[in-house]
This record gives C-alpha cells, sequence and structure tokens, in this order.
C-alpha cells in the first residue's frame, strides 16, 4: 500500500487515489486559448492571451468563462456589470462548448510522468479516480483522446455533483463510488481547489509543482506534500 510517510506525513496506508484532470495530468491552457478565443471571436470581441487564461483556470468552465468575459471588457476600457457578462454569457457559452469539442485535446498535451505514474498506482493495487472541474462532456474524451481513460474506476466531472471543488462534496462522493474511506484516498491535483476540497474532505492531499494553482506557486498551498511527476508519488 501507498503511504505518506515520504511526504513528511504520519504513515497512513490508502487504498485509493483521486487525481486531478486540467493542470495535473494535461496541460490544457492551449486548448482552452483556442476555443476561448475562437468563442470571442463569435462574439466579435478581442482574443485573450494564455498566461491571463492560466490565472482563471480551475474552478469550472462556467467560473472561467465569465472570468474571461469581464476580463476582455476591462481591457476595452468598460466596467461590465453582473446583468452585462449574465447577457453576454448566455451567447459565450454554447460558443465555448462548440469549439472545445471541436478542438478538444488538439492543443493539449500530457505532462511527462503522468504515463508511468498512472501505470505504478495501479500496479500496486490502488483503485484510481479522475475528478475535474471540467465538464463530464468534455473530460471524458480529453481521457479517451490522451489515452487516459482506461486507468480510471471512476470520472466525474464538474456537473455530476451538485457543488465543484473546492467544496468537499466531489471528493465525498467519488469516495463513495469508490467504496474507500477518505483517510484512506488520496487526492492529488495542481491548485487550492483540490486542497481545500480534500482538507475538508478528510483526505489527504498531494500537489503537483508544474500546475496552474491560479498562476501562484503550488508549495504555498497547504498540502501533504508536493512533487514534480506524478512518477514521484511512489518513489
Amino acid at each position: 500500500m501507498l503511504n505518506l510517510k515520504s511526504f513528511g506525513s504520519n504513515p497512513t496506508p490508502l487504498d485509493a487515489v483521486i487525481i486531478d484532470l486540467d493542470g495535473t495530468m494535461v496541460d490544457t491552457l492551449g486548448d482552452f486559448a483556442e476555443a476561448l478565443n475562437r468563442m470571442l471571436g463569435d462574439l466579435e470581441l478581442p482574443p485573450i492571451a494564455a498566461q491571463h487564461i492560466e490565472r482563471m483556470v480551475g474552478k469550472g468552465s462556467e467560473h472561467l468563462l465569465r472570468s474571461v468575459l469581464n476580463h476582455v471588457l476591462e481591457h476595452m476600457g468598460k466596467a461590465p456589470t453582473a446583468i452585462e457578462i449574465e447577457a453576454l454569457y448566455a451567447h459565450a457559452w454554447p460558443s465555448y462548448q462548440r469549439h472545445y469539442l471541436a478542438i478538444n485535446g488538439h492543443y493539449a498535451r500530457v505532462y511527462p510522468g503522468v504515463e508511468a505514474g498512472l501505470q505504478a498506482l495501479r500496479h500496486a493495487g490502488l483503485r484510481l479516480a479522475c475528478l475535474t472541474n471540467k465538464p463530464t462532456s468534455f473530460a471524458l474524451p480529453l481521457l479517451r483522446a490522451k489515452g487516459l481513460e482506461g486507468y480510471f474506476e471512476q470520472v466525474f466531472g464538474g456537473d455530476s455533483f451538485d457543488k465543484k471543488k473546492p467544496d468537499p462534496l466531489p471528493l465525498l462522493k467519488t469516495c463513495e463510488a469508490l467504496q474507500t474511506a477518505p483517510a484512506r484516498t488520496l487526492m492529488v491535483g495542481d491548485s487550492s481547489n483540490d486542497a481545500q476540497a480534500a482538507r475538508a474532505a478528510g483526505c489527504p492531499v498531494v500537489l503537483v509543482t508544474y500546475g496552474y494553482n491560479h498562476g501562484l506557486p503550488a508549495q504555498a498551498v497547504d498540502a501533504d506534500g508536493y512533487v514534480a511527476s506524478l512518477e514521484l508519488l511512489l518513489a
């Protein structure tokens, strides 16, 4: 069994691992930039640079779209109201969904060490689930396109439950689906959303150091450990 002694916490045997998707297993920033800029073009709005998008990723597509719309309008010299953002969002969401599904995975890459790490976790007898704030209709095709879907017993998206990370509900529901106790189920992610959800659910948590985390260093987030590659979880 995997335990957390290598991360400096009390040795706790684990039965399962829940793994985030964007910024943890797959670098999807290119997909986001392409789909969002196609959407902005449909709305006759100027494009947004990838470095701005990176800080907005992680809280679900709805939050991402609203953040992008607000950013673009502010940089046009406007001060959009919530009502104006929602009016634009009504047109933005179907456009974004269409474009994202069309290019899903085309501009994304699997991070080094991910497949080797997943293979090692499975070989160690651990049950695996993917839990992301990305809509399930986006997450499943991406995992399939990148050859990662077969590693997971369960895949849950941001629309699978009533709440998204950083709320603990998705982790608790995923543990329930895996039939594992939260204290024996490791959360692996790249951001404070993953860490906060894990802490509230009673799951241990390890963060990768190469992800998004809203543009801030992962090491600034309270977690049980930090790794530069999924391969190092069992090192």
